[in-house]
């Protein structure tokens, strides 16, 4: 199942209104397939990892990181008519699928062909994977991203504003990496206008993965090169289920203020900057509010910069 979530994120920002699937098939100890979900939504993981199974798929075990589709598309078959036909003996599945097309209703076809299945295997991983495709499900809007780099001192720029760059190399290219992993990149028309960034991604062979970069703005004035967005509330519109806020504070400040972030990325510089801008106020009225809304998921070191991830407690 590791190897099946290892290959989910290959296009992980890239596969809406589908889900990033991973899948491996396993017959008499060796991986005679593996699949994940190709850009746009199909084909389907579990379509590619049996095309390339083949007839080695019968008696194999399925592992896979979402319940198997039960509905017929237009663009493919339903995944768990393709295992059935396959031959497999088993499929190990992390998590449910919450489309009312299927929930469930995968499973209970396998099952009902003599397949045995198993639930729940490193469901938590899987349900981190797939963020986006669930949060788009339960909340109606995109899976959201805060990005900051922060100075041991919390600031996220000087004070006259200038915040390129606080953050080293590496920590800049691990932000890039983050970009290639989301459909929009979000700014405020004041970082927009003042910083002029090209809001790309700066990789050898992932330059083709820019997100689509959208402006936050009351404004009605256009930039070119925008989409823009008059309020938070507008998120559902957003085309994808992955948005990478990038800044600056007054934006960050007016997400977190809405509860409208479920993951941050703090990239800790060990620089002291002193009378720097920090967030603006974000809503709280009492320091107990503060408390038991982030969960730290990862941390570690990018050259001399920390970065700290932080995942939303809902």
């Amino acid at each position: 199942m590791g190897a099946a979530l290892t290959l989910a994120e290959r296009t992980r920002g890239q596969t809406a209104p589908n889900p990033n699937v991973g899948c491996v098939i396993v017959n008499d100890g060796r991986v005679v397939g593996r699949g994940w979900t190709r850009p746009g939504g199909r084909p389907h993981a579990e379509a590619a990892a049996l095309e390339q199974a083949g007839d080695r798929a019968r008696g194999a075990t399925a592992y896979v990181t979402l319940e198997p589709c039960a509905h017929v598309s237009p663009r493919g078959p339903a995944c768990s008519d393709l295992l059935i036909d396959s031959g497999v003996a088993r499929v190990v599945v992390a998590l449910t699928d919450p489309d009312p097309r299927t929930d469930g209703q995968g499973i209970a076809r396998l099952r009902a062909a003599g397949i045995a299945v198993t639930c729940g295997v490193r469901a938590d991983d899987a349900a981190r994977g797939m963020a986006g495709f669930l949060t788009r499900r339960t909340l109606g809007r995109p899976f959201v991203t805060l990005k900051l780099a922060l100075s041991l001192d919390g600031a996220v720029s000087r004070a006259d504003g200038q915040s390129q760059w606080i953050t080293g190399a590496q920590a800049r290219a691990h932000g890039h990496l983050e970009r290639s992993r989301h459909e929009a990149m979000l700014v405020g028309r004041g970082t927009a206008e003042i910083d002029r960034p090209t809001l790309n991604v700066r990789l050898p062979g992932l330059g083709q993965r820019s997100p689509q970069r959208v402006l936050l703005s009351a404004d009605s004035a256009v930039l070119e090169g925008f989409a823009m967005l008059a309020s938070i509330g507008q998120l559902a519109d957003l085309p994808g289920d992955h948005v990478l806020v990038e800044g600056g504070a007054a934006t960050a400040a007016a997400f977190l203020r809405a509860d409208a972030v479920d993951r941050l990325l703090l990239y800790r510089a060990p620089i002291l900057i002193g009378h720097g801008r920090t967030l603006p106020d974000i809503g709280l009225t009492d320091l107990a509010q503060a408390h038991g809304r982030w969960r730290l998921h990862d941390a570690r070191m990018l050259g001399s910069d920390r970065l700290e991830v932080y995942e939303r407690a809902r």
